[in-house]
């Protein structure tokens, strides 16, 4: 079987990546190496079969770890989603943003680089799952290229900047074989609720006030994850070896419009027992510092080259989204309780 290392994989994209993947070849065996943070849930993963997988509960920072996972499995393909990712939460402690997404992309390239030196693989590929943020802010007009400049703006974008810039350096100095995608805003289903559109789902269906930073005016470009995940395989089959493909979702969307249109959407599946409209909860609130006004990706690259476009508009996309959160309200409220961290069968 092919043996593919999955970093991150009980995690929102992770977990979603590892279940399309498992689906479309059979002959695939995924290590899923993941700290099991407070973003990790295991449950993510319920149902997939242990030929199939293995999950170990590990640091990405973990020399000795990574490089006895690579001698044990003699991996094929590397997929790097695991990272911090919570703009708020770098403002708070960047220092463990740069712990994680900088000297852990670093360990995860190093031991790479030391298999491929072992075992001369020349199908090996390192796939790094990286975001729109390191591109900074875009004014009214304009789109990120792949050769748009860095400009982070954040502690998180920053540390996922510098990561890039780690498997570039990797790929033009050591010649390991790398891509690079970064991707806009992804929504849908086993999304941690700290992030905006599950915290409104959930929020409305509480009956709890809808936070929205400043008047919600920032843009942000949405693609839902099943089309994120397509994309990475895309990318894995047909990518230009050292290349950076964005992958968006064609949604530039304003957040008090994402949040209305939740509000319209449930409105119409799931109304207020006292016949209000969900969006009577919409509260704005003090914005965070370094808020960037827009992101919008042009993804006519992936789109050129590898022949991958989305499938989802937004309003398809954040339909199947709600309706998963409906019918998975005890995943999210074990997430409240806290429940799920305490489920750790099966873990190495």
């Amino acid at each position: 079987m092919k043996k593919c290392l999955v970093t991150g994989g009980c995690g929102f994209i992770g977990s979603n990546y590892i279940r399309t993947v498992l689906d479309r070849e059979e002959d695939l065996h995924v290590v899923n190496l993941d700290k099991l943070t407070y973003a990790g849930n295991i449950q993510n993963l319920n149902g997939i079969s242990s030929n199939n997988l293995t999950i170990v509960k590990g640091d990405i920072c973990d020399v000795d770890l990574v490089n006895s996972l690579f001698e044990k499995h003699q991996f094929d393909t590397v997929v790097h989603f695991a990272a911090e990712s919570h703009v708020d939460r770098s403002i708070e402690g960047p220092a463990e943003f740069i712990q994680t997404n900088v000297v852990g992309t670093l360990n995860l390239l190093e031991q790479s680089r030391i298999f491929i030196n072992k075992t001369n693989n020349d199908n090996f590929r390192f796939l790094h799952v990286s975001t729109d943020e390191v591109y900074g802010s875009l004014g009214d007009d304009g789109k990120f290229l792949e050769t748009t400049p860095y400009d982070p703006s954040s502690p998180y974008s920053a540390s996922k900047a510098g990561s890039d810039h780690l498997v570039r350096a990797w790929n033009r100095t050591f010649g390991l074989p790398t891509l690079i995608t970064n991707c806009s805003n992804n929504y849908g289903s086993y999304q941690f609720p700290e992030k905006l559109v599950p915290l409104m789902i959930i929020n409305c269906l509480q009956g709890n006030p809808l936070p929205v930073y400043g008047k919600g005016e920032n843009v942000r470009d949405w693609l839902f994850v099943g089309d994120h995940c397509d994309a990475i395989h895309t990318v894995l089959a047909k990518g230009e070896i050292g290349e950076t493909y964005n992958i968006g979702g064609n949604n530039e969307i304003k957040n008090i419009d994402v949040v209305t249109i939740i509000c319209s959407f449930l409105d119409e599946i799931s109304p207020r027992k006292n016949g209000s409209s969900y969006s009577d909860l919409i509260t704005f609130v003090k914005d965070r510092p370094g808020h960037d006004f827009r992101y919008a990706i042009d993804a006519g690259k992936i789109q050129n080259d590898l022949g991958w476009s989305p499938n989802e508009s937004f309003e398809t996309g954040i339909r199947k989204t709600i309706h998963w959160y409906l019918d998975n309200q005890n995943w999210w409220k074990a997430i409240q309780d806290n429940n799920y961290r305490q489920e750790r069968l099966g873990v190495i």
